[in-house]
């Protein structure tokens, strides 16, 4: 064994002798075996680059581009739907917790009526084939696309444990908000009002799934 290891000291020494330090100086441009992403094809701020015709590297917005999750000076309305911010402030409605625990029911703040409730509902199911869909299935039940490539731990959201009286409303928000284990947060994604929405339409799936249930067991 302790030739081995001499061995391996004498090998060591051989390619640091040939390779040099990291850092060291050269008259050549050293041989790196493992670039770390030293050379990048990128532009820094603030840099000018020949490649566009004004000279300046920094592009400025496309035409009309607006800051995600704001409208023009008094509008609050796109494609028919309230749009509100993407969060930051305080309260149930922006939170999903009311205190130290996770509230349930839709916010106040949604100003719910028997004439709007389901155009909320329609609006929940468009954000969620959109955005939970590709992982959680059309229906909700945790087959979807990209349980077909091997993603592990997909939520089943028809399940027991996705329930209303064991997983809060609130508790759903504040997952889609900042995200779960292998899922990212849809926060910066996806409207306050949106987050909502989509939690609505789970429930009525839920619902769907029950009732689907209990007419096969008559």
């Amino acid at each position: 064994m302790r030739y081995f290891f001499l061995a391996y000291a004498i090998i060591a020494v051989l390619v640091v002798g040939i390779f040099g330090f990291r850092g060291q100086h050269f008259s050549k441009p050293p041989i790196r075996i493992f670039p770390d992403m030293d050379e990048q094809d990128k532009l820094r701020p603030q840099k000018p680059d020949s490649f566009f015709a004004d000279g300046y590297g920094e592009r400025q917005p496309v035409e009309n581009t607006q800051p995600r999750g704001f409208n023009p000076e008094g509008e609050r309305v796109i494609g028919g739907i309230p749009e509100y911010e993407f969060g930051g402030q305080t309260g149930y409605y922006y939170t999903g917790h009311i205190g130290d625990y996770y509230g349930t029911g839709m916010p106040e703040e949604l100003k719910l009526t028997a004439e709007n409730t389901e155009a909320l509902i329609r609006r929940g199911q468009e954000r969620f084939n959109i955005n939970c869909s590709p992982c959680h299935g059309i229906s909700g039940n945790g087959q979807g696309m990209t349980s077909h490539f091997g993603v592990p731990g997909i939520a089943n959201l028809l399940g027991d444990p996705y329930k209303t009286g064991t997983y809060p409303d609130g508790r759903i928000f504040e997952v889609i908000t900042h995200g779960k284990g292998q899922m990212g947060a849809y926060g910066p994604n996806v409207s306050v009002r949106d987050r909502w929405a989509i939690i609505s339409y789970v429930r009525t799936l839920q619902a769907a799934k029950q009732m689907k249930t209990a007419a096969a067991g008559k």
